[in-house]
């Protein structure tokens, strides 16, 4: 009797293992979609630094994004340094990570470049390097400094930023730690066809 209770549990087993193999190879997996839809804010990192190379890849991922008349007004700052991380996040009230992670990449506008479009082309870019992170297995979190004039005085004065470079967003980079988890934003609700 046993050894039929076990057969059939063994069987049911096969049986599953084969629907769940056979319904994946029927899906055809888009790593694009996938990387866009488990994309999460992470706030919370291990003590493990992200390699020079990671950082310089999530920056080469944000200047692929589109531009208005490819100007790409974007500029770039990569800060590994404790003291300017530290300064940060004690004069950015949503920022406070900063105090825990070990870099952060601040995606900043050139108004000399586009007086009136680099706040477009520069989330493009940050959001660029958001899925970047996701996809190399990094977590991070936009942080806004623009439009708040006392945020991006506090980045300013951390990083001497000349007047025309204008920093948009904050965004502190990590290892996870895995407690974030993707939320499904997805409403009907808001989507339309042909008009309102």
């Amino acid at each position: 009797m046993k050894w039929k209770y076990s057969f059939i549990v063994l069987l049911s087993a096969l049986i599953a293992c084969n629907n769940n193999t056979e319904s994946k190879d029927n899906k055809e997996v888009n790593e694009t979609l996938e990387t866009i839809f488990n994309r999460k804010s992470v706030r919370k990192y291990t003590e493990r630094p992200v390699e020079k190379e990671k950082l310089e890849t999530l920056v080469r991922a944000g200047m692929a994004a589109p531009s208005s008349r490819d100007r790409r007004p974007w500029e770039f700052i990569i800060v590994t340094d404790r003291d300017i991380l530290d300064t940060m996040g004690d004069g950015l009230p949503l920022a406070r990570m900063l105090k825990e992670t070990k870099q952060a990449i601040i995606v900043c506008g050139d108004t000399a470049k586009s007086n009136n479009a680099w706040q477009l082309d520069c989330s493009a870019a940050a959001q660029n390097v958001l899925l970047a992170a996701e996809s190399l297995g990094l977590g991070a979190v936009w942080t806004a400094a623009y439009p708040y004039p006392e945020r991006t005085k506090v980045v300013r004065e951390a990083l001497h930023l000349p007047e025309h470079i204008v920093p948009l967003t904050v965004i502190p980079v990590g290892y996870p730690t895995g407690i974030e988890k993707p939320k499904d934003k997805f409403n009907k609700k808001q989507m339309r066809y042909n008009g309102w």
